[in-house]
């Protein structure tokens, strides 16, 4: 007997009509709509997906308990070669499993499971592919076991039902989001993987409103929402498996796409001010002003001679002129990793650490 039977065979769209979830779906789409749109405004928008995917990188590991500071990120993205910090390292996989995600979707208009497994790949830097052994039970406080994913020989099959829901629109004729909030659950219940399906199945949701056409670029982090409610929303994944309790699941999911959309225009507006404050303020104070400078200064909160070398194409003795330049105009902090130096886009990191909060750590 199939241990996880597919979506559609036990659900039906219209059992999610309800007021309250109809009600919460115009709010969540309205404000995906303002998301939408102000990220348009933003002209490269490579500096988004670059900088607050850091952010959701570092929430979404923080689900995990993976627990890395805002510095120790963006330093290790400006050296990885540096030993540092072993959980900064699992973020920056995040973050590169998220691009990877994102180009495959953004090429093909699909989200496989040869792209999930992808994603994964980039996660956990293997190709272990999908379990072959039992997966990990779940036990409440009282250590009784409350939830045993399927066995290795159903993944298979469960996986092939779960692409057929997320690609063929023909076979539950729901709501994006409401789908979004099903492919999640059963996802995770799947628990396809060794190890990264909590953060695998995070980067899915966002990849999944990209290929449903709700956002251009994965810039919609729930991570943030669920570290603040992470009660919430393990009680309510287990709700689904012990009373059935789908409505109250996908109203807590709309919940947070509608609140981590507000909280990522608010962001990005802040971005964007601030980009086009110190574009001008640069433009009118050296005359080695450019947009590729711009453009590196707000893709990397930690620059660096080397990106910058590379970004403008310029000799290491002009760049370095450049950054010390800047360093004296107020626009960077320089600093000392090793016998190297960064520059830090402080106001930036400030807007991605979340203004006033967790910014003692930074330098």
């Amino acid at each position: 007997m199939n241990p996880l039977p597919s979506l559609e065979t036990r659900l039906s769209p219209e059992r999610f009509d309800t007021t309250a979830i109809l009600k919460q779906l115009a709010a969540t789409h309205r404000r995906l709509g303002e998301l939408k749109g102000i990220v348009s405004s933003i002209p490269n928008q490579s500096i988004l997906i670059n900088t607050l995917s850091l952010q959701e990188a570092k929430d979404s590991s923080a689900v995990e308990n993976i627990v890395t500071t805002h510095d120790e990120l963006f330093r290790h993205a400006a050296f990885p070669e540096a030993a540092g910090n072993p959980a900064a390292k699992e973020v920056a996989h995040y973050r590169e499993a998220l691009w990877t995600g994102f180009v495959h979707v953004r090429d093909s208009g699909l989200l496989t499971n040869n792209h999930i497994l992808d994603i994964q790949a980039e996660l956990e830097k293997n190709r272990a592919g999908f379990r072959r052994l039992p997966g990990t039970e779940l036990r409440n406080e009282a250590g009784k076991t409350i939830y045993t994913p399927p066995s290795p020989e159903w993944i298979p099959k469960l996986m092939g039902e779960l692409e057929r829901f997320i690609n063929d629109e023909s076979v539950f004729p729901a709501d994006a989001l409401v789908k979004m909030a099903l492919i999640h659950h059963q996802f995770e219940g799947i628990h396809p993987f060794y190890d990264g399906n909590g953060r695998c199945g995070r980067i899915i949701n966002v990849l999944y409103l990209v290929k449903q056409g709700l956002l251009d670029i994965p810039v919609l982090y729930l991570s943030r929402y669920i570290v603040q409610n992470k009660a919430d929303y393990y009680r309510l994944l287990q709700a689904v498996r012990d009373a059935d309790a789908w409505e109250d699941w996908v109203l807590y999911v709309l919940a947070a796409v509608e609140e981590t959309a507000r909280g990522s225009i608010e962001s990005i507006r802040a971005i964007g001010h601030l980009l086009l404050d110190v574009k001008h303020r640069i433009r009118a104070q050296y005359r080695f002003y450019s947009q590729d400078l711009i453009n590196n200064l707000f893709g990397h909160p930690y620059t660096k001679i080397d990106f910058v070398m590379r970004d403008l194409g310029i000799s290491r003795l002009t760049a370095t002129h450049y950054l010390n330049q800047l360093v004296e105009g107020g626009f960077l902090r320089k600093q000392k990793s090793g016998r190297s130096n960064y520059y830090v886009n402080w106001p930036l990191c400030r807007i991605l650490a979340g203004i006033g909060a967790d910014t003692q750590e930074l330098p």
